[in-house]
């Protein structure tokens, strides 16, 4: 027998996930870095994962992950932000895009 609450479940409208609530719908974003340090990735793999504490220009912070070998990367440099989880860093969804501000090779 079907209860009234389940009833009325269903037509419920559900509430839509936003895909990216730090990035505000826009492709990337740019930011200014607070904090770089090292990180280390889940079980199966070790090693050391570049990621630095970043403040948006939206105001919010978060943490992104540094692709590459090698960077030049320090408080106050400015970075450009595009979304993209790194799966071996948990709660890690957004990465630098190279070559852009203050972000590039030695």
């Amino acid at each position: 027998m079907v209860t009234l609450k389940q009833l009325l479940s269903c037509r419920l409208k559900k509430k839509e996930k936003k895909q990216n609530p730090i990035l505000q719908n826009s492709p990337q974003k740019k930011a200014v870095c607070l904090k770089v340090y090292t990180m280390n990735p889940k079980k199966p793999n070790s090693a050391e994962r570049k990621v630095a504490k970043i403040r948006l220009s939206n105001g919010k912070i978060t943490i992104g992950y540094i692709p590459g070998e090698s960077h030049l990367l320090q408080q106050h440099s400015i970075v450009l932000v595009e979304g993209g989880r790194i799966k071996d860093l948990p709660g890690i969804k957004y990465k630098f895009v190279k070559g852009v501000f203050d972000f590039h090779k030695k």
